[in-house]
């Protein structure tokens, strides 16, 4: 069987009808960002089930526009922390938080891939994608670029840049509990237990608020401006807009908000590290990590003097794909989730920017790394960047969905 077939296999077996897991028993729900690169992958041969995917997404979406980041369509005693832990009170259950935003851009491919399939569909589902988006911007864009009230929001959990940030949480009373995620991957290559601990009374702290917006964004101990989830958000406003183009809406407040944002990175601008880069909003010290949000910057069509000439030396450290963190820097390890691995979808978000700035090389460079990791690594969660072992889970639906829409493409 030739990996394309494989990757149909993985993304067909992890579909749970209507909804697609990120990977079986450890991520056993429909995870926010990762149904939208589902839906990318399916594009490639089943239109009609990419729509559905993320159709039902957003059937879960809060009356305030909030698309939450995971959805508990039925009960999984095998993970943590479930529906009760987060104590949100909906129907289907919900976490509380969000996720980076990529839905519209990875929307406006599954639409290109056949304009007359999904014309219909992307007009029902356009008032939805800009209630999300307008929650970003009225509930997390308060400093100009956008935070985040938890690492898990970020999507990118235990990314160094967090833990000035994590730092200001007392995990002191979150009492006992049982992690779930340790069970099916090497401890090794998740989170270590004083992360975890700060992230479960992060979600604690959210629960005793009743998830009121406005009282996390003003007392949460964790408030983050990121630089990944404000390119992702530029990003994917403006082709917002160009969606609303197709179907004959007014794209007026997708390009603002656009706008809005781009004329804020100034606030993210680290000028010692020579990259954007993540910032407590509490204190607002830069965390001085170069991580790989900073690279997103190409997709979001953002330029900043020294920048890349920063960033192709911080790639030019390993050999497979855009390392999470730097090498160089404080707290990297080349296996432990997002504190140095590569990610295949991380870096075909990248490959978008790269080719749009004409940086045919480097795109090319992307993809055959990424491809490489894949074809002798299978359809893992993430890689070494240095050696291309696979780490994480195991038959992840985005890095198959990866290889089908863009790594193995080549």
């Amino acid at each position: 069987m030739d990996l394309d077939d494989q990757a149909r296999r993985v993304l067909t077996g992890n579909d749970q009808g209507g909804y697609t897991i990120p990977a079986a028993g450890l991520y056993p729900y429909q995870w926010n960002w990762d149904s939208a690169f589902a839906a990318w992958g399916f594009s490639t041969f089943d239109v009609d089930r990419a729509w559905t995917e993320v159709e039902t997404l957003f059937s879960a979406q809060w009356e305030n526009g909030a698309v939450p980041h995971i959805v508990f369509h039925r009960p999984d005693p095998g993970y943590f922390p479930g529906p009760e832990v987060w104590g949100t009170h909906r129907t289907p259950p919900t976490s509380g938080i969000s996720q980076p935003p990529v839905a519209a851009t990875l929307i406006r491919k599954v639409y290109e891939a056949d304009p007359d399939a999904g014309q219909a569909r992307l007009a029902a589902l356009y008032p939805k994608l800009l209630a999300w988006h307008r929650w970003w911007r009225t509930h997390r864009c308060h400093s100009g670029v956008v935070a985040i009230t938890h690492p898990w929001e970020s999507g990118r959990d235990n990314c160094p840049g967090w833990d000035i940030g994590l730092a200001n949480v007392d995990a002191s009373g979150v009492g006992a509990y049982t992690r779930m995620d340790t069970q099916h991957v090497d401890p090794s290559m998740r989170p270590g237990k004083l992360d975890y601990d700060r992230y479960v009374a992060i979600v604690q702290f959210g629960r005793e608020c009743g998830w009121d917006q406005d009282e996390i964004v003003a007392r949460s101990p964790f408030l983050m401006a990121d630089p990944a989830t404000t390119f992702i958000l530029i990003r994917a406003n403006r082709d917002l807009a160009v969606l609303a183009r197709r179907i004959g809406e007014d794209p007026a407040d997708p390009e603002h908000w656009a706008d809005e944002l781009e004329a804020a990175l100034p606030e993210i601008w680290n000028e010692d590290l020579r990259s954007y880069d993540a910032r407590d909003l509490r204190s607002g010290r830069f965390a001085n990590t170069l991580a790989c949000g900073a690279f997103l910057a190409w997709l979001a069509g953002s330029r900043a003097p020294g920048m890349e000439e920063r960033l192709m030396g911080v790639w030019n450290r390993v050999r497979y794909g855009i390392p999470s963190s730097d090498p160089s820097g404080p707290g990297f390890d080349a296996r432990r989730y997002w504190r140095g691995p590569s990610w295949p979808f991380m870096n075909a978000l990248i490959a978008i920017g790269l080719h749009e700035a004409g940086r045919m090389d480097e795109y090319e460079r992307l993809r055959r790394e990424t491809a490489a990791v894949i074809t002798r690594g299978g359809f893992h969660e993430y890689f070494d960047p240095y050696d291309g072992t696979p780490c994480g889970g195991s038959d992840f639906t985005w890095t198959a969905a990866i290889w089908l829409a863009w790594a193995g493409r080549g």
